[in-house]
């Protein structure tokens, strides 16, 4: 193989990492400002879960949440902290595809039908889903936020615009 070819591939695996970045973003940004824009059917729907019983706080993360969902996004597309964006994406997916989980073995048990067939709005901003296909799509997003995790992405960052010439590496000797 050659260099160019080499240098091909890199540059051709790097725009797909931003491509990937950019279509994350997009989604959060697309799902956050869905569920902003109704927050009184959010609530209702972050209330089925029975995880807070606080009216304040349960209004402070129906409230919120969306937002913080929404800012996670632009910030995706705009390459601002990447890997602390994808970090702090793993650990909203992670705790909240297991309590869609949840919720559908609950469901399931109720309706006594097979595990695929269970369908609700989990909250997520698409409607009723089947679960099996939220489920997949929810470790989907959790492995991109676990690449992007690992540094890939970086092509097209405002943080190369804000501070150029900042590496993160150390020099030797300084």
């Amino acid at each position: 193989m050659t260099a160019d070819q080499t240098m091909w591939k890199r540059k051709a695996f790097e725009a797909a990492a931003v491509a990937v970045r950019w279509a994350l973003g997009a989604y959060f940004v697309y799902m956050g400002l869905k569920k902003a824009m109704h927050p009184e059917e959010f609530l209702k729907l972050t209330r089925q879960y029975e995880m807070v019983h606080t009216p304040f706080l349960l209004n402070t993360i129906a409230a919120g949440l969306p937002w913080f969902e929404a800012f996670c996004g632009i910030l995706l597309l705009l390459g601002i902290a990447v890997r602390g964006t994808a970090l702090t994406l793993v650990a909203v997916l992670v705790p909240f595809t297991w309590l869609v989980l949840r919720r559908a073995l609950v469901l399931q048990a109720l309706r006594a039908i097979p595990f695929c067939a269970v369908k609700f709005d989990c909250g997520c901003g698409a409607g009723e889903v089947y679960i099996c296909n939220k489920l997949a799509e929810n470790i989907i997003l959790i492995l991109v936020s676990c690449w992007l995790l690992s540094g890939v992405g970086r092509a097209f960052c405002a943080r190369h615009a804000l501070f150029p010439g900042k590496s993160g590496k150390v020099k030797a000797g300084g």
